[in-house]
């Protein structure tokens, strides 16, 4: 592996064009668009000012060709075209958990509104952003939507309130509804396989379940377990170990800022069955309780859906689609910020907030020290479109991993 210099940004905001050419990132109240390939180069291609009404999301429309910015209190979604600098309006956007989808194709924009205390979806074709579809939906407070990867249903899911998924076709027509319980918490997240076959509804009692995209309805779910006694599934634990530190790298000269001299280093270790998973009690009395399936993430082939607990949030759970089954287990030293897939391959990223890179394949699993100079302490991660690299992101500064041909 290799890694570039470190470039400033904030709150998280860096996205990759669709293209793979140019890399956005947010800087206080600027956007900066780079070249991917020449990042080495510090040079901006462009630069967009929100002024004082703020910005709190960017992101690439599906062409590379348009940046989409919402602003402070949701109050509009500002589309920017890189090619004519016209600009567009988009009035009514709902401050929700993934108000804004757009279909594989990139041919339409899936967007949550709010109005009159009802929530409404417009279907907006991206080529020259008309609107084409705008229907109610039946949920009493909507929190996300995605498109379906092959852009023919998209799934709309209402607040932890109430447990609702709906299907809608692109005219508008409401397909199916599903819930699984009542009176409860009940959806935090959803997602597509890539293949459009599954649904897959993390909630919060903790369990994943798996729609089919045939009848809608449940074909299994999977269960984050306190102790795991199959045999079948390998359990990787990460163990630290702190290099030994001599008098003479003690000296004034050796210790700088962000010197690597006192990190740990670590590996994983296959621990064998049963194994317990460190559990945290949420505390009932505080709102949006640490408990539930929060994250889940599909392979780029289907094969294997990737999961996260969080009352178990030092744990990372990967399920054999094929086989309906646990394959493996991932028991990290610190809480998972976050993980993603290889667009290529099946190869999971993730990160624990400190200054090491985490992979995982069907191969097993590595632990690389990310060699930036003051330490970047990584708390996100997105892999680019050719698989090739990786942007790990920092608190207040961000920088590209390089994959070399053997670790592919």
């Amino acid at each position: 592996m290799n890694f570039s210099e470190v470039f400033k940004q904030s709150n998280l905001l860096c996205k990759v064009s669709p293209d793979g050419k140019y890399l956005a990132t947010c800087v206080q109240y600027r956007l900066v668009v780079r070249d991917v390939w020449s990042i080495e180069q510090p040079d901006w291609h462009c630069k967009i000012d929100e002024g004082s009404i703020g910005l709190v999301s960017s992101r690439w429309s599906p062409d590379g060709r348009h940046i989409l910015n919402t602003t402070e209190f949701h109050l509009r979604v500002t589309v920017w075209s890189l090619c004519t600098k016209a600009v567009s309006y988009i009035k009514y956007p709902k401050a929700c958990q993934k108000g804004v989808d757009f279909s594989r194709d990139g041919c339409y924009m899936a967007l949550a509104e709010r109005r009159d205390c009802k929530d409404y979806v417009s279907v907006f074709v991206c080529d020259d952003w008309h609107l084409l579809r705008h229907f109610e939906t039946e949920t009493q407070d909507l929190a996300g939507l995605e498109w379906s990867p092959n852009g023919c249903v998209l799934a709309v899911w209402d607040s932890c309130l109430e447990y609702k998924v709906l299907l809608y076709s692109l005219d508008g027509r409401l397909l199916s509804a599903y819930s699984a319980y009542d009176w409860s918490l009940g959806v935090k997240s959803v997602t597509w396989s890539p293949s459009s076959q599954f649904l897959a509804i993390g909630s919060y009692d903790e369990k994943v379940r798996i729609l089919n995209h045939i009848t809608w309805k449940k074909i299994t779910q999977f269960e984050h377990v306190a102790s795991i006694n199959s045999t079948k599934a390998v359990v990787y634990k990460e163990v630290e170990k702190r290099t030994a530190v001599g008098a003479d790298d003690l000296s004034l000269h050796n210790i700088t800022i962000g010197s690597t001299l006192f990190n740990t280093q670590s590996k994983y270790e296959i621990c064998p069955s049963p194994v317990q998973i460190p559990v945290v009690k949420p505390d009932p009395d505080r709102a949006n309780p640490k408990i539930g399936v929060s994250t889940l993430a599909f392979s780029s082939d289907s094969r294997y859906l990737a999961t996260k607990n969080d009352n178990m949030a030092s744990v990372v759970w990967l399920w054999d689609m094929q086989k309906m089954s646990l394959v493996a287990v991932l028991e990290q030293t610190s809480a998972v910020r976050c993980f993603q897939w290889d667009p290529r391959r099946p190869r999971l990223a993730l990160c624990t907030g400190n200054t090491k890179l985490y992979l995982w394949s069907p191969a097993g699993c590595v632990s690389v020290q990310v060699p930036t100079e003051g330490g970047l302490q990584v708390q996100s991660l997105s892999w680019h479109c050719s698989g090739d690299s990786l942007i790990l992101l920092g608190k207040e500064q961000l920088c590209l991993c390089y994959m070399d041909q053997e670790d592919k």
